[in-house]
């Protein structure tokens, strides 16, 4: 049945007889057919990607993940003579995101001694600022990883016979910028009255400064300030001999009134599209604190005006956000729906590792429309819950509808999605099966790749395990998951997880994880009413 811990809902995989389906299908929940193999059978290997090519790539069939495994037949084909095996929903399907804003403005915020706003805080956001070591791929698409580890029962209540099963997604590494294909970047810039406080306009020229300073002669460069109206600064720009009068442009730049974010996003598709090139990335990249309170405020009204530039040409959305005072969550809707994804930054330091050191990542595409689904063998698995992509989720059955949309992957990135997980008594052989399904960007061609867990592969314990990189997801889903009120099963106190985050920074070296540390022992401080120590740097993710 429907279990729930805490305010989250978890699934069930209890078998049941007519009465509990009657039950399950009463609560609104979809009966599936039995686990099933999640990918193309016989499927060969493109020479170009080394990725495998998907089953129906041209969209719109049913996952394959749903039909019944061979030897066995589901409820609904007439088997009750085990109802143990009539399987309720099994299937986890979500978008891929690589956004890390949320972590980045919630450092900000607590460095600021205040506590973030639950709603801002998305846990995968959390758990994707950090490095995880994931094999890379030969080709152009992804790897997976799938293992885990038991929780225990010295990390929290009720936690003894749950697990951690973690999906890892990679991309390969980003090439060296010399041998990136040619960016075409039109800079929409805020400069709305909110953007005259400290960390906000200001750091955004001296972002578009350092950026000038790496980008390459044949980039190319516009500009697009926004207040109450829209105006080009400058138009579609070669980098070559140009770099002078790119700064001149920024320097311009001047606070102004209110912020039309609508006005600025309409005008920077108009300038990409006419400064579009025909084998380049082709990017808006919108520099605001997203407050948007002239024309429309709607994410989803915004984008609709930009529909047909977006589809035709293929130009995506990179979000850069800035200031205490950020509108996250309507950043977050702008860029997932605009076919790209989101950062934040807090000073000059991030802004360089944004534009310096990851920008092949933030600027080239290696997947688009890049879903995962994770299929559970309920024969072992009792429950599962996926932890965060709560508005990424994609409903099972458009897993392998292309039309549907998905998320847009860089090189360089990885992926990581953490499910709560409890076994059944005595479980034995596979827990989960993930697969990832994308289009090539260039050829919209659909590829799939799979990877699975058996119960051995998370048998380990967690805590002093022999995966430190594990240990830093977990520590960050559960301080995400603790900020926003939640409840997962074996959640360590505060004061626990920023000891356990401070031991893992000196095994691993790992300067990032230290500022977590932190992060977490100012949110206890701020709970506690003491004072919080010191500010905090923003989160890194694991790029290149």
């Amino acid at each position: 049945m429907d279990q729930r811990i805490g305010k989250r809902t978890t699934r069930d995989l209890a078998g049941g007889r007519a009465g509990a389906v009657a039950l399950l299908l009463a609560g609104g929940m979809l009966l599936t057919a039995c686990s099933a193999d999640g990918s193309s059978d016989g499927a060969t290997a493109d020479k170009r990607s080394g990725a495998r090519p998907a089953q129906g790539a041209t969209g719109g069939g049913q996952p394959d993940a749903a039909a019944p495994e061979k030897g066995r037949q589901s409820e609904e084909s007439g088997d009750t003579s085990r109802p143990d095996l009539a399987a309720p929903d099994y299937l986890s399907t979500f978008a891929l995101d690589v956004d890390t804003a949320s972590y980045g403005y919630a450092r900000s915020t607590l460095g600021d001694g205040r506590l973030p706003d639950p709603v801002n805080v998305r846990p995968e956001e959390f758990v994707n600022s950090f490095k995880q070591g994931y094999e890379r791929p030969k080709g152009n698409g992804f790897s997976v990883t799938v293992d885990g580890a038991r929780i225990g029962t010295g990390s929290g209540s009720g936690a003894s016979d749950w697990s951690l099963l973690r999906v890892g997604l990679a991309t390969k590494a980003a090439p060296p910028s010399s041998e990136r294909p040619p960016a075409s970047l039109t800079f929409v810039v805020d400069i709305s009255g909110s953007m005259a406080g400290p960390g906000r306009l200001g750091l955004a020229k001296k972002s578009l400064n350092i950026l000038t300073d790496e980008l390459r002669d044949d980039d190319s460069v516009s500009l697009v300030t926004f207040s109450d109206e829209a105006e080009t600064r400058l138009p579609m720009t070669r980098l070559q001999g140009n770099r002078n009068k790119i700064r001149d442009a920024v320097a311009g730049m001047e606070a102004a009134q209110s912020t039309n974010v609508e006005a600025g996003i309409r005008r920077g598709y108009e300038e990409s599209v006419k400064g579009h090139r025909k084998g380049v990335n082709n990017r808006v990249v919108l520099l605001s604190d997203a407050l948007a309170n002239t024309g429309d405020t709607n994410a989803d009204g915004i984008l609709e005006k930009i529909e047909s530039a977006r589809r035709e040409y293929g130009i995506t959305l990179f979000g850069v956000g800035v200031g205490s005072d950020y509108g996250d969550a309507f950043m977050e809707r702008l860029t997932n729906r605009g076919d790209g994804h989101t950062t934040y930054v807090g000073d000059e330091e991030q802004a360089r590792k944004v534009f310096v050191d990851q920008l092949p990542a933030h600027i080239e595409l290696r997947a688009r429309d890049a879903k995962a689904q994770v299929a559970f063998d309920r024969r072992n698995v009792k429950q599962f819950r996926l932890i965060g992509y709560e508005n990424r989720k994609v409903a099972d059955e458009d897993f392998r509808d292309d039309s549907v949309d998905g998320g847009e992957v860089g090189p360089g990135h990885t992926v990581t999605a953490l499910y709560a997980v409890r076994l059944r008594e005595g479980a034995s052989g596979e827990v989960a099966k993930a697969t990832v399904r994308w289009l090539d960007p260039k050829t919209r061609k659909a590829y799939e790749e799979s990877g699975s867990a058996r119960t051995a592969t998370i048998d380990g314990r967690l805590w002093g395990g022999a995966s430190q990189r594990l240990q830093v997801a977990a520590v960050a889903a559960y301080f995400a998951d603790t900020l926003r009120g939640g409840d997962l099963p074996g959640t360590p106190a505060l004061r626990e997880l920023a000891s356990r985050a401070g031991k893992l920074a000196e095994e691993t070296e790992d300067g990032s994880v230290r500022k977590l540390a932190t992060a977490i022992g100012q949110a206890e401080a701020l709970r506690n009413g003491t004072e919080p120590e010191g500010g905090g740097d923003e989160g890194e993710g694991e790029i290149g």
